[in-house]
């Protein structure tokens, strides 16, 4: 009895050493949280709501630069439209980053300091002095509410990447509008 209770131990023992390897070579899960755990919803949200408001500013940043009868603010004009190009390329990344499918939540809307479709509208067809008016109220708007976007991002947001780029978009933002309010 000893001897067949030996025989089976030393059975047991061998066929779980056979198949230790290939338990050790399975893929193993990933170490640390998964993407999407990285970015909680005030992340995502801001990213999904400075995708719009972007676009739209520099749909209009496009139009002033070449319509408006201030060269100063043909300027400011171009520069902040190539700003917000390079803001759009860095909030698209991260928003593939997150793993958050882009779902365009808020297109179409019209919300504080976005650019309405009606000013956009406006900007097609207007030039001179009054351009330069519907640009630089359009833009403080946009401005002065991105930068209250920025700083409820980076109080509440869990992404380092996410809080950096507000943080940078946040810097751009005050210049920008130090920029626009310049005695001209």
């Amino acid at each position: 009895m000893q001897l067949r209770r030996h025989v089976l131990i030393l059975r047991t023992a061998a066929a779980l050493l056979a198949a230790l390897p290939a338990v050790g070579c399975t893929q193993q899960p990933a170490v640390g949280p998964p993407r999407t755990a990285m970015f909680n919803a005030t992340d995502t949200a801001w990213i999904q709501l400075m995708i719009p408001m972007d676009e739209r500013a520099e749909q209009l940043t496009a139009l002033a630069s070449s319509r408006t009868a201030d060269p100063a603010l043909a300027e400011i004009a171009s520069a902040s439209e190539a700003g917000l190009k390079d803001e759009l390329s860095r909030l698209r990344a991260l928003l593939k980053v997150s793993g958050v499918p882009d779902t365009r939540p808020h297109e179409g809307h019209s919300m504080p300091g976005m650019v309405s479709l009606d000013v956009l509208d406006r900007a097609t067809t207007t030039t001179g002095k009054e351009l330069d008016r519907l640009f630089t109220d359009s833009m403080r708007a946009h401005l002065a509410q991105t930068r209250t976007l920025c700083t409820g991002e980076r109080a509440s947001g869990w992404s380092k990447a996410a809080m950096e780029l507000a943080s940078a978009i946040e810097r751009s933002a005050a210049d920008q509008l130090a920029l626009l309010n310049a005695p001209r």
